[in-house]
């Protein structure tokens, strides 16, 4: 008996690729995913980073024309008083 399930186990092995080449070809797989992911995430962390610079330069742009803007406000506000005191005298 256990001749014939030699005989079986032979000729289930020509059917399929032998268990080395099989886990070898899963490997150079799993490698090549782990790399293809490797360079995704890296180029995910650099376009993240990317992004949070663009972010911090146009938030000091925008603290920049708003800082200008309060600037003019109160220039403006100070002449209103300028011109509305100069019309009382006026009147």
């Amino acid at each position: 008996m256990p001749h014939s399930s030699d005989s079986s186990d032979s000729s289930s092995f020509s059917q399929s690729p032998p268990p080395s080449k099989q886990d070898s070809s899963d490997d150079m797989r799993k490698v090549q995913r782990r790399e293809k992911n490797r360079i995704a995430a890296q180029k995910s962390r650099l376009r993240q980073t990317q992004k949070a610079d663009t972010l911090h330069l146009e938030s000091e742009d925008l603290e920049r024309q708003n800082a200008a803007l309060r600037r003019e406000i109160k220039q403006l506000t100070e002449e209103m008083k300028h011109f509305t005191s100069m019309l009382s005298s006026h009147e």
